[in-house]
């Protein structure tokens, strides 16, 4: 028998972040050893987007999530990549056509970790947590209305470099993207009942083009189910809740046989009004979170109604 051929030149397009690159790895090996081909057949192409070069300011002043993908988005329907890596988390919920998340590498753990401290109760009075995200200064604020919070953005070793700086008390990161970068020993994971994850957090997703049959056989092979299940269930809640970088939204879906169990949190700006939900539904049933959304929203206190006005 022939040895098995390998398709010359397919490109994963990626951020240049020590996490991106590392999922990039990830994603390539996953293809190399699915379809039988030699290390190194799978090209890494690395594509500075706006959200690496503005350190500055929190990303919902400048644009939001697309930040994260608007270069890459812009190689791939020009044919310069043949598929981007993304973690899903940074996603935006609605996406052009002519683009297909067509794979989802297994989840992997959803939860977050604080640093600098065993705990929230170990932080003195007052203190200053380091975050970036709507959600987690909600839920730290909840959790603790005497902590401040201040916005800090950087890669994962810049935000870690801050907190030994003594910039903040602590800062919140993802255990999936420490986990990854070869960085499990740091922080303390809290548990989901605590702080219940971004939509789509730990999922990393591989996006091509939609009219491309020959791109998107070869992800289906790489193509995690129920992560997949899972991550299309948060997306459709966020979707139709109008969620953006400005708003603090918390949603995990478990897979349970041919079942989502889905949870789901909303938050004022400060943490001091929420809003909770469960659900139940079959897989494939975006219609239900998406109705989960609309239904939380409508019974939510003015002061989160308004976080979403004139975006859903």
């Amino acid at each position: 028998m022939a040895p098995q051929t390998h398709p010359s030149g397919l490109t994963l397009g990626t951020r240049s972040s020590p996490l991106a690159l590392a999922q990039a790895r990830l994603t390539a090996t996953a293809l190399e050893e699915a379809h039988g081909w030699p290390a190194g057949a799978v090209q890494i192409v690395t594509v500075r987007t706006s959200g690496d070069r503005i350190q500055d300011r929190p990303l919902a002043e400048v644009g939001g999530k697309a930040l994260w993908t608007k270069e890459l988005d812009l190689a791939l329907l020009a044919g310069e990549t043949d598929c981007s890596v993304h973690s899903m988390k940074d996603v935006e919920s609605d996406r052009p056509p002519s683009l297909r998340i067509a794979a989802m590498l297994p989840r992997a753990d959803v939860r977050d970790r604080l640093i600098g401290v065993g705990s929230f109760d170990a932080l003195p009075m007052g203190a200053v947590v380091g975050t970036s995200s709507p959600r987690r200064a909600a839920q730290v604020r909840r959790i603790r209305p005497d902590l401040k919070t201040v916005s800090i953005r950087g890669n994962v070793e810049t935000r870690l470099a801050k907190r030994d700086a003594g910039e903040v008390d602590a800062t919140l990161l993802a255990a999936a993207g420490l986990d990854r970068i070869g960085r499990g020993e740091v922080g303390v994971a809290i548990a989901v009942d605590t702080m219940l994850p971004a939509p789509a957090q730990g999922a990393v997703g591989i996006e091509c083009r939609a009219d491309d049959g020959r791109v998107t056989a070869l992800l289906a092979a790489i193509d995690h189910a129920d992560t997949h299940a899972a991550v299309a269930a948060e997306r459709a809640f966020t979707l139709a809740l109008g969620g953006t970088c400005h708003s603090p939204v918390a949603a995990l879906a478990l897979v349970d046989g041919n079942t989502i169990d889905f949870r789901c949190e909303l938050f004022s700006e400060d943490g001091a009004d929420h809003i909770a939900d469960t659900a139940r539904f079959a897989i494939g049933d975006l219609a239900a979170p998406a109705e989960l959304a609309r239904a939380l929203l409508g019974r939510a206190p003015l002061s989160i109604r308004k976080l979403f006005e004139g975006q859903a």
